[in-house]
């Protein structure tokens, strides 16, 4: 008898493992299947309309994915980046790192609304961030992974938070791993989640320094490949055009794949911040992690998942913490006028 409650609690463990997903070191417990009972559509309510809006613009997968990214790297993935300004709150929308640059509010606005009317005040917006991240990959053709879920919204922004750790398309690698590791990233998840960078647009503004800047023409690594650089002189002069977009994988720019690491190689990387992982790696440990992900598609998808998951439960609120938003644009006490 002994025998047969001791197997039965070891499955009972195992089921209840099977269920959970991976914690954050300053986080709450997230859960697969989080809304099995209480919205029982809510993933597929999602995955239908981030296909849409991803079959209408293809660009808009990439702009899904970097709202979760710039929301997780501001006080945790909490939905902060959604809220509009509005009282004492200034939103981070009006940030550096996202004004004229953040899009696929309305995406989220739309699916939001759908889910009110399913499952009403059920579904958090930081929920909907996580769930649109991982649809927009696999609809370009990248991985698929469980999400954990169950996180709540915060009750504020970080519009300071917002301009200070989000790193910057010009950023040193020394910034780039600091800024990470203040998440609790690593080296891997860093250059793991850059690879983000094969699907996308970005605005000239974002790399046209580093096209004229005639101080990299003495490194080898750009004198090879000053054709590239002229092209994208011709996308972006030096002045005017300061919101025409350049695809950020100039040979696959609208499929989740590995084709970024291999651009890196060879010199084509569009942002300054994508080159430094190969010309400031002075140890080579970070060009060998690039050698591997451009040589084996497999290995990449398999280390961004991991480290989604790993980014995906940065700070969450649980529990108590927060509240579940009507609207993801404004917390629940809140009543803009219309």
């Amino acid at each position: 008898m002994e025998v047969i409650k001791s197997s039965l609690m070891i499955l009972a463990l195992l089921f209840l493992h099977g269920a959970m997903a991976d914690s954050n070191y300053n986080g709450g417990l997230l859960y697969f299947d989080y809304y099995k009972e209480s919205c029982p559509l809510a993933e597929e309510i999602v995955r239908r309309n981030v296909e849409v809006a991803v079959l209408k613009e293809p660009r808009m997968a990439a702009s899904l994915l970097r709202l979760h990214f710039h929301d997780c790297f501001v006080m945790g993935c909490d939905a902060s980046v959604l809220l509009d300004s509005y009282g004492d709150i200034q939103s981070e929308k009006q940030a550096g790192p996202n004004l004229n640059s953040a899009r696929g509010f309305e995406v989220i606005d739309e699916i939001k609304a759908i889910l009110e009317h399913a499952c009403p005040c059920t579904v958090s917006c930081a929920d909907i961030l996580a769930l649109i991240a991982r649809d927009a990959v696999e609809l370009r053709g990248g991985p698929r992974w469980e999400v954990g879920l169950g996180r709540k919204d915060s009750l504020k922004a970080s519009f300071n938070g917002a301009n200070q750790f989000i790193p910057a398309p010009n950023s040193s690698l020394d910034t780039l791993i600091a800024s990470f590791q203040a998440q609790g990233l690593d080296i891997w998840d860093l250059v793991a989640l850059s690879g983000s960078h094969t699907i996308g647009k970005s605005r000239c503004t974002s790399f046209r320094q580093r096209i004229y800047n005639n101080m990299e023409e003495e490194y080898d690594y750009y004198k090879r490949y000053k054709i590239f650089n002229g092209m994208l002189r011709s996308f972006c002069p030096r002045s005017r055009r300061d919101d025409a977009v350049v695809p950020l994988d100039f040979i696959t720019s609208a499929r989740f794949d590995n084709k970024y690491y291999i651009n890196l190689l060879q010199g084509k990387g569009l942002l300054g911040s994508d080159n430094v992982l190969i010309t400031q790696d002075h140890e080579g440990h970070i060009v060998k992690q690039v050698w591997s992900f451009a040589s084996d598609q497999r290995l990449f998808f398999k280390s961004f998942v991991k480290s989604m998951i790993k980014m995906g439960s940065i700070n969450v609120l649980t529990g108590e913490q927060g509240e579940i938003r009507r609207n993801c644009r404004f917390v629940n006490s809140a009543t803009p006028s219309k």
